[in-house]
């Protein structure tokens, strides 16, 4: 994604916060981590880990990103002291855990500049010779909830440019990368 210091970055779905310390550690103080989730204990543990870390630049909001208004985070987020509108913006295994997941793109996309970089990271099902493994990978999805068909990367691919793409894991894992 190609974080630098100073910039504010959004992450959808951001759970219990895993990504923050990835973040935090090329923005540095100067730059500001939002976090948005639906579920507030995940937000707990995301609210810990920053505490635990004297990271007083990450705003965390609990909020759908597939139903509330985009206008009312970015004024919560403006209010918590960061920008109506984010340099960055990624979901890592988040989007396909969203129904409808594309609501929650038009929120991402809606809360970053113009020049705004956006990723995604998520899961189909294996291909090749690692397609062998494609029960246990659906299996896997179906517990935690997420929708190994949904393919939400697709929406980096048609809605923006510069695309970067990488693949792992015999296809499972997909990322795409790309400038609004």
């Amino acid at each position: 994604m190609e974080l630098r210091e100073g910039e504010q970055v959004l992450d959808i779905g951001c759970g219990t916060g895993m990504n923050i310390p990835l973040i935090q550690e090329r923005v540095g103080a100067g730059g500001v981590v939002v976090g948005i989730d639906r579920s507030a204990e995940m937000l707990a543990q995301a609210r810990k880990r920053a505490a635990r870390h004297s990271w007083e630049n990450v705003i965390l909001i609990q909020a759908d990103a597939t139903t509330m208004r985009a206008a009312d985070i970015a004024a919560e987020v403006t209010r918590a002291g960061g920008r109506a509108r984010s340099d960055v913006a990624l979901a890592t295994y988040a989007l396909s855990l969203m129904q409808p997941w594309e609501s929650a793109w038009e929120t991402m996309r809606e809360l970053t500049t113009a020049s705004a970089r956006l990723g995604v990271l998520d899961m189909q099902r294996p291909t090749g010779i690692s397609a062998l493994l494609t029960p246990l990978a659906r299996a896997a999805c179906r517990l935690g909830g997420a929708d190994i068909e949904a393919h939400p990367w697709t929406a980096v691919e048609r809605d923006c440019a510069e695309i970067r793409a990488a693949s792992v894991r015999g296809g499972h894992l997909q990322m795409r990368v790309g400038t609004t």
